[in-house]
């Protein structure tokens, strides 16, 4: 089907700040109305108001849900499809539950799009009623094989469409590369599960061998202070920046500049700041966690490690600044792997996706 024309309510988190999935909403939405489909965000990240209310904890949720619920039931009477960002936790319970039954009550498909990477933790305390729930959806899309593998263990199909990447702003850099200053970047939010300290206790040990390396960590969280204490502990404070959250373009800049980014995570699904910099010709070590190995190749187009593992990450970034060869082969590999989550590859998938679910189909949960 065409894209062009389809009125779709497109419900998901939506910069400031910029992150993951508010930057894959943003990017979805951009790109279906050059598509010319009628696009309707429905934000859920919205700031409260009077601002006093996100003070008080008990309170602050119902205040944002109130308008939040009649912004939905209003799109339902303009729309053609529901397009629902979720995620795991509250923001199922909170964001994406409710936009799937009103869509139901007013008679309008709906997609569920779950990128959560902690799924099978929540699915494991609240399986019930997330299945209940997607039973009322009209299709179950996520981005990676890790996430289908995972509702398919609780009998639950799904259609794998993967993150985009805008190789126009992530790309490689020029000629003015300078492969003399090793820049290492981490770009990941600062809480436990992106376990930035082994990228902190990683980099402290290739500083021993290359003490002219710096590195750069994007990000914000409440983490931060805890984080900036141990680079103190460590002695490699006055070597590394905590940036906090930067930008598209300025993000795009950064991995441009990096000779190696990392990602500690304990927990992935499918993360753009991999994507991202494969895109950008930064070559990737990374834990091999969740759908991260989905996505990256060992030896090939990046190089895995276990999680929490500070000194094989150390040596996997020793290996890729010390050989140019292997930093070569895995930069080429890797713009080679991410064309396939370029937008003309990934908008038939879209549209194959919504077809579906106007044609009238439904997630069928099947005994696991």
């Amino acid at each position: 089907m065409t894209l062009a024309g389809l009125r779709i309510a497109l419900v998901g988190p939506m910069p400031p700040p910029e992150g993951g999935m508010a930057n894959q909403t943003r990017q979805l939405g951009e790109l279906l109305q050059r598509e010319g489909a009628k696009v309707t965000v429905i934000t859920v990240n919205a700031a409260n108001w009077p601002p006093w209310i996100d003070r008080l904890r008990g309170v602050r949720a119902a205040f944002r849900l109130v308008p939040y619920a009649i912004r939905l039931w209003r799109a339902g009477g303009d729309v053609d499809v529901f397009h629902i960002m979720a995620n795991s936790g509250w923001s199922w319970h909170l964001f994406a539950a409710p936009a799937v039954w009103i869509a139901r009550i007013r008679g309008i498909p709906s997609v569920v799009n779950y990128r959560g990477g902690e799924a099978e933790t929540f699915l494991l305390r609240s399986s019930g009623v997330v299945l209940t729930t997607l039973h009322g959806a009209s299709a179950l899309a996520v981005p990676s094989g890790f996430l289908q593998q995972v509702f398919a263990r609780r009998g639950v199909p799904s259609e794998v469409v993967p993150n985009i990447v805008d190789i126009e702003r992530f790309r490689p850099a020029g000629s003015t590369r300078n492969p003399g200053i090793p820049h290492l970047v981490v770009a990941r939010s600062l809480e436990p599960i992106y376990d930035i300290p082994t990228a902190l206790r990683a980099f402290a040990l290739v500083r021993e061998a290359l003490p002219d390396t710096r590195l750069t960590v994007a990000g914000t969280g409440p983490e931060r202070r805890a984080l900036q204490a141990l680079a103190a502990e460590l002695h490699i404070a006055d070597a590394v920046d905590f940036c906090g959250r930067l930008g598209r373009d300025q993000m795009a800049e950064l991995y441009r500049s990096a000779s190696v980014v990392i990602n500690p995570s304990r927990v992935d699904n499918m993360p753009n700041s991999v994507l991202e910099a494969m895109a950008s010709g930064a070559p990737v070590v990374s834990t091999d966690v969740g759908g991260v190995p989905f996505i990256l190749k060992n030896g090939v187009t990046g190089l895995l490690v276990a999680a929490g593992d500070h000194a094989a990450m150390a040596d996997a970034v020793r290996r890729v600044l010390g050989e140019r060869d292997l930093a070569e082969r895995l930069r080429n590999a890797a713009l080679a792997e991410v064309q396939q989550y370029t937008w003309p590859r990934v908008r038939q998938r879209w549209s194959d996706v919504y077809a579906s679910a106007l044609s009238g189909a439904r997630v069928v949960v099947r005994a696991a």
